[in-house]
């Protein structure tokens, strides 16, 4: 069975640690992360059908993945097991600056993915492909097989959506910069970041940033602004801001990968651009709210009562 949207990245096991319980241990809470599967648990969560292409270790966290997976409705079909390599792991700290992570996942089995191995009769099947510079910036052989899918994906006319969410721990600014800016150029949506663009591109502003990337190729670009918000353009001239929620936030991590799972769902769904854009910015609000990058994750009916106030 073919899936609305079809996600490809590394799934990674989670640990966030919890705030202080005044006995001096650190204590962390397990959960779920990898910014294209937290996005198809989030187009999921909002009743799209959504699957995802990676390759997971034959160890407990590839099982644990499988099982979480299975209970949101994500589809496995292109899901490969690799017996000689781990799933990833990364752990979650939090202080007055923000969230800092620490991941180990060199070698990972998503790491080891190829060309050779892409599902394509699955990509060739699905409403959007969507893939990020995570997925990309894991090894070469990741990167390439994101720019083969992407070329699939472009021939059966199927949409691609692409997310920079740059991490310079994984690759040179200057690469990292190349491959996700060509990617761009290969996609119909651009979802980038704020904090993203201005490290790629220079720029600060929202609206420059959306004009930047319009000019590399997508029909959309939606940006990011984290506690500011998001900003639409399009081709054809439209522009939209979707305004912050007062939510009492407690940890950003995945709000981005919420944001872009229930964006594509709600296009996949029909909504316009700017409605799609004001409900994954609610949902994307909403995540914050609680631990971990997955267990926030709202569904559909905590989105609209947020966005009724």
């Amino acid at each position: 069975m073919s899936v609305d949207l079809l996600c490809m990245g590394e799934p990674m096991l989670e640990f966030n640690r919890q705030p202080d319980d005044g006995t001096g241990r650190a204590l962390y809470l397990r959960g779920f992360g990898g910014d294209t599967s937290n996005a198809a648990i989030a187009a999921a969560r909002q009743g799209v059908r959504a699957g995802y292409i990676t390759a997971i270790g034959t160890d407990w966290a590839g099982d644990a993945f499988l099982r979480l997976w299975a209970e949101e409705g994500v589809d496995t079909a292109t899901v490969i097991r690799d017996p000689e390599a781990p799933t990833g792991v990364y752990f979650v700290d939090h202080d007055a600056r923000g969230h800092h992570f620490t991941f180990y996942r060199s070698g990972s089995a998503a790491s080891r993915y190829t060309p050779a191995m892409l599902p394509e009769a699955a990509i060739r099947g699905a409403r959007i492909f969507y893939a990020s510079g995570i997925s990309q910036g894991i090894s070469a052989s990741a990167a390439d097989a994101v720019f083969r899918a992407i070329e699939i994906a472009r021939a059966a006319g199927v949409t691609v959506a692409y997310d920079t969410n740059l991490r310079l721990r994984l690759w040179p600014a200057a690469r990292a910069r190349a491959v996700i800016h060509e990617a761009i150029a290969m996609s119909d949506i651009a979802l980038p970041s704020r904090d993203d663009a201005e490290a790629l591109t220079g720029l600060a502003d929202p609206q420059a940033i959306a004009e930047r990337y319009l000019r590399l190729g997508p029909r959309m670009v939606a940006v990011k602004c984290g506690r500011d918000g998001a900003l639409l353009a399009t081709a054809d001239g439209r522009m939209a801001r979707a305004a912050p929620h007062a939510v009492e936030a407690v940890d950003a991590t995945g709000a981005g990968d919420t944001f872009c799972g229930s964006f594509l769902a709600r296009i996949i769904l029909g909504d316009a651009p700017e409605a799609a854009l004001r409900y994954a910015n609610a949902a994307a609000a909403l995540s914050t709210t609680g631990y971990g990058a997955v267990a926030p994750i709202p569904r559909r009916a905590a989105v609209e009562a947020l966005l009724a106030r």
